[in-house]
């Protein structure tokens, strides 16, 4: 197979249009449809010759992902189940907030960690996406918004980002080219339940990103239970990467907190919390955990998170509590599983 279009960076892109005998101003006219125009229909580029359209069509993939199914919350929220060129599926949520328009997009094809409160542990790891599929679904959103702009981007969809660290790292880099997406580091933001060496080689690399950790608890045998990674990767050693990557970023580190019903909101995890975040610069969401059928865990009320929050007042870190959008329609934190 060609490589898409999509998976491409400019100079490779101007590269491969040099081989097939295109000048190489070519490649600007061809991103500009793409990326301005949003058209990647080469023979709906009508300002390009008809043998140039000819030889893109021969030369790149072009096809995006088929859209199967839309679901629309009561809140504004759209979840996109998309059915991939090998007939697998993915899903990715398109959330509305005033001037903001959020798109959380999946980076696998299910996820092999296996967290206790995900929905998409159940699917185990089917493979990982290529560069283009994980761009696609940003064109198709950016399309679905027609004259609304698409203002950020958190890789929070199915998998973890940081086992297909490659592919999210060129990803991000045709997201933030001023040529392509031409997105701000401070609107993208991958989101980890702590791959210690791959967050050491994401702190090395260079690339100017976003961090949110997956945390739901600060107490090493609870973190244990909810996320096995935390086995293979204690707190104390994630703390110390962390760390280190803070030092190598000008963004403050997000730290993801679920809350568990009579599991990880009680006193003691307020204090290990308070303990394990107080010398780093970050700030703290804390969502309520979105149920699923098939897990055993429930939902806070309003009073028990009010209480959590209270208990954490006088930290050193911004505290948020951020309300589920999209729970209705199976699209929040936790709930996708590419269901049909």
């Amino acid at each position: 197979m060609n490589d898409h279009i999509l998976g491409l960076l400019p100079d490779e892109i101007e590269k491969r249009l040099y081989t097939i005998g295109e000048k190489r101003f070519r490649k600007n006219q061809v991103l500009n449809w793409i990326y301005n125009n949003h058209e990647i229909d080469f023979y709906k580029m009508s300002t390009l010759s008809q043998s140039l359209r000819e030889k893109l069509s021969t030369k790149f993939e072009n096809f995006l992902p088929e859209i199967i199914k839309v679901d629309i919350s009561r809140d504004g929220t759209k979840k996109f189940l998309l059915s991939l060129v090998d007939d697998n599926r993915i899903e990715m949520v398109l959330i509305p907030n005033k001037e903001k328009n959020t798109l959380c997009i999946s980076s696998q094809v299910g996820c092999a960690r296996n967290c206790g409160f995900c929905a998409t542990a159940s699917m185990g790891l089917i493979r990982n996406l290529e560069v283009y599929e994980i761009l696609s679904q940003v064109f198709l959103a950016i399309k679905e918004l027609k004259e609304k702009k698409l203002t950020n981007i958190v890789f929070m969809g199915m998998g973890e980002p940081l086992d297909n660290l490659k592919n999210v790292i060129k990803a991000v880099r045709i997201l933030q080219d001023k040529q392509c997406f031409s997105f701000s580091s401070r609107r993208i933001i991958i989101s980890t339940c702590g791959i210690i060496p791959k967050l050491k080689e994401l702190a090395d690399n260079g690339l100017k990103i976003k961090l949110a950790v997956s945390l739901n608890s600060a107490i090493q045998e609870k973190r244990e239970q909810l996320m096995p990674v935390c086995k293979k990767y204690p707190l104390t050693e994630l703390k110390n990467a962390l760390l280190d990557f803070r030092k190598k970023t000008a963004f403050h580190i997000t730290f993801e907190y679920v809350m568990i019903k009579d599991f990880n909101i009680g006193q003691e995890d307020t204090k290990a919390l308070l303990k394990f975040l107080g010398d780093i610069s970050c700030k703290l969401n804390v969502i309520k955990w979105n149920e699923v059928s098939s897990m055993p865990f429930k939902s806070p009320s309003e009073a028990e998170v009010a209480e959590f929050i209270h208990g954490m007042e006088n930290s050193s870190f911004a505290v948020t509590y951020r309300k589920s959008r999209g729970w209705d329609i199976n699209a929040a934190c936790g709930q996708l599983a590419g269901n049909y």
